[in-house]
């Protein structure tokens, strides 16, 4: 089977496609016949900084939309040829994926698998952060950091839904401000304004004076501290990655105490590893929210998958929206 993978962290060319065997299935996993995989920026992480990768070569990608090949022994509730999407510890980068059962999800009702595969992460990803963990409430304002993004653009629509009196978001070009708009955003913020207080000022003054009452960031560093200082009375931060690479992140009772402020963390992978079962009650509910039209996410690029540099080299401009697919065998 065809595969893409790379030997040592580097630029998009260290990525090389090559011709591997096709894996079987073990106990409790399922293997998949690969229509479909998203392009996320934890993959560029991987390749450009070894972000979870554990030994070379290594297949990169998280997500794949297709049809069961193969079931693992007490593998229950899926058969072959069934049409699926799945979260994968990576190797989604191929033609034949292996993952495992608790991470693969029955094909939601109304959607085809081009569809799905870019939902599978970014959904239950953003519908974690808005509900799970912020635990939005109605008439509270919220911000989202990389608004244009696909986490951001889900979370947008979804915070909306929820009754957010104001969705804010951040993004880096009035193209993307667009997109954001179009998505659920009622005001966007637009360029650098993580020093000098400028993102606490912009925020302020674009709620009365009070702050966010809930903000999400994947970026972690200087825009995470400005985040902190941009927070409402109560409000809360939740931090779900690290486009920065900045150093961890961390904070004492005096970043907290005086606004009653609470800081949290988020990974749609470590849920998957550490308490599937949640994962799967929470992906339901965050599929519910696309088969019933609450969300939606536009598919701006997609390419076959032995251009798979081609889409990292375009994600890393950071001029991207919505999401990037690889084309396997649809």
């Amino acid at each position: 089977m065809r595969a893409v993978e790379f030997h040592e962290v580097g630029g998009p060319e260290v990525l090389v496609t090559t011709e591997r065997d096709i894996p079987e299935p073990g106990p409790g996993q399922v293997a998949i016949d690969v229509a479909y995989a998203g392009v996320n920026f934890a993959d560029l992480l991987a390749r450009g900084e070894g972000y979870r990768v554990e030994s070379f070569p290594y297949v990169p990608g998280l997500e794949v939309s297709g049809r069961v090949r193969a079931l693992g022994a007490g593998v229950t509730g899926l058969t072959v040829g069934q049409e699926v999407t799945a979260l994968t510890e990576g190797g989604a980068y191929a033609e034949v994926a292996v993952v495992q059962a608790p991470t693969v999800f029955p094909l939601p009702e109304g959607l085809d698998l081009r569809t799905a595969v870019a939902l599978t992460t970014v959904l239950p990803t953003a519908y974690g952060l808005v509900h799970a963990v912020g635990r939005l409430q109605p008439g509270e304002t919220v911000l989202v950091h990389s608004a244009a993004g696909g986490v951001g653009t889900a979370a947008g629509q979804l915070a909306k839904a929820a009754g957010a009196a104001r969705v804010l978001g951040t993004v880096s070009s009035e193209a993307k401000a667009g997109h954001a708009r179009a998505h659920g955003y009622d005001d966007v913020l637009v360029g650098d304004l993580r020093r000098d207080g400028g993102l606490e000022q912009a925020v302020r003054a674009a709620t009365g004076g009070r702050g966010a009452d809930l903000v999400l960031d994947p970026v972690g560093g200087e825009t995470f501290r400005a985040s902190l200082a941009s927070l409402a009375p109560f409000g809360r931060l939740v931090n779900f990655g690290n486009a920065s690479s900045a150093e961890p992140w961390s904070v004492d009772r005096a970043d907290l105490n005086p606004l009653g402020a609470a800081v949290a963390g988020f990974s749609i992978l470590t849920l998957a590893a550490t308490a599937p079962h949640r994962l799967r009650e929470l992906a339901a509910r965050a599929f519910a929210k696309a088969t019933d039209g609450t969300v939606s996410l536009p598919i701006t690029a997609e390419f076959p998958l032995p251009a798979a540099p081609e889409a990292h080299h375009l994600m890393s401009t950071r001029t991207t929206t919505g999401k990037l697919l690889l084309r396997v065998n649809p």
